[in-house]
């Protein structure tokens, strides 16, 4: 049951958990490794790239002649065995894309928010009115004190895309070490499972868990 505080940092009353996030998935981590696996392979730019013999410059002629010279035989000083020769079985320009149908990207979002539902990692910041101009302040909001957002836990703030206290949010975290923010259309699994605390606004909030348990799923 997540705490929704304000922009003082206290606690102004608590939501009930969604029961999409109460049932039991501990059968479902596969499913969770392959949407990560799927987001951090889709990232790669998959550009590593070696030359063949046969699209190195120059090994036209015939080093030496084949017989006589008590020398192994050569047929082009751009062999594999030579320097600067073509790479044999070097990589190639490639796309590292995995599929993962919509259904399974959308369990393992549920699967993934669950468990930080499940471990008291979810916090709700109430932004109406939100005037914090300073990193102190938000800071003092999030970890209590200026001093110990240094040394606690590793918070992502979301908020909703159209929200118009996003871009305040954006601009007084930008230099706490410990804090990123994003928007809900930008949140993917390995998001919730690399940070230890997830601070969503209500609006947020509201929008995600409406997308999830309506037809639209998630991305």
């Amino acid at each position: 049951m997540p705490s929704v505080i304000d922009t003082t940092g206290k606690v102004v009353r608590d939501v009930e958990t969604p029961a999409i996030f109460e049932k039991d998935y501990s059968d479902k981590g596969h499913t969770v490794f392959r949407a990560v696996y799927r987001e951090f392979a889709g990232a790669r730019a998959g550009t590593a790239s070696t030359k063949k013999r046969d699209e190195v410059s120059g090994g036209g002629r015939k080093p030496w002649k084949q017989k006589g010279t008590g020398r192994a035989r050569q047929g082009s000083i751009r062999s594999p065995q030579w320097r600067h020769g073509g790479v044999v079985f070097g990589p190639q320009p490639r796309t590292f894309v995995t599929g993962l149908n919509k259904k399974e990207r959308r369990l393992a979002f549920v699967v993934a928010l669950a468990d930080r539902f499940k471990n008291g990692a979810v916090t709700l910041l109430d932004t109406d009115g939100f005037a914090i101009d300073k990193t102190a302040a938000f800071a003092a909001l999030l970890f209590g004190s200026a001093k110990a957002a240094k040394t606690g836990p590793k918070t992502l703030v979301v908020f909703e895309r159209n929200e118009p206290a996003g871009e305040k949010i954006a601009r007084v975290s930008g230099n706490l070490q410990k804090v990123e923010v994003t928007h809900d259309g930008a949140l993917d699994v390995k998001d919730v499972l690399r940070y230890e605390r997830l601070v969503f606004t209500t609006a947020a909030y509201d929008a995600l868990t409406g997308s999830l348990a309506g037809d639209g799923g998630h991305k």
